[in-house]
């Protein structure tokens, strides 16, 4: 566990994995991020809004232990500032792919982005898979240059987004 500063120097979150008590604050932090950045994550803020809660708890117990997904969240003692999940890549088994980045924009330029990946990346090395892998919509150029900040190179691989065929995401790679 890790803990980061805010940007006015007040605040401090601890970065650490999901723990199963954190359903309800992973809840808002999921409708956050969808309210936000709508076409970053793969469902709609109406689908996260009517999943019941014990969807939510049962995901969060699910991704609190174990070697083949996590997530990870800085947690300042009230809501939750930020996320990364992990999950081993389905046919590379020396890859842990991240998904649902995010950390709130009051906590971005602080630092919690670098600590949120490097929790992963440890977790992800526990777990013999030493490089991680991530994808982000072509445009989205303040993601791409801070994913480049913390070491990870375009591959040059271009997927159709999943929703929205239109868009385009992009693979980046960098070792864990």
């Amino acid at each position: 566990m890790t803990s980061v500063t805010d940007g006015t120097g007040v605040g401090r979150a601890a970065v650490r994995r999901v723990q199963p008590d954190d359903s309800a604050r992973m809840r808002a932090l999921r409708l956050e991020m969808l309210a936000d950045a709508p076409l970053a994550f793969l469902e709609t803020i109406a689908e996260a809004a009517a999943r019941p809660h014990a969807e939510y708890a049962a995901r969060v117990a699910q991704v609190s232990a174990g070697p083949g997904t996590a997530q990870f969240v800085a947690d300042p003692g009230g809501r939750l500032v930020g996320h990364v999940g992990g999950i081993a890549h389905p046919t590379e088994p020396g890859v842990t792919v991240l998904y649902a980045v995010y950390i709130t924009p009051g906590w971005r330029g602080t630092g919690l982005l670098t600590d949120l990946v490097d929790c992963a990346a440890r977790w992800s090395r526990s777990c013999g898979r030493h490089e991680l892998m991530l994808e982000v919509v072509v445009g989205n150029d303040r993601a791409y240059r801070a994913y480049q900040r913390l070491g990870f190179v375009d591959t040059g691989v271009r997927v159709p987004h999943p929703n929205i065929p239109a868009l385009r995401e992009l693979q980046m790679r960098r070792a864990a």
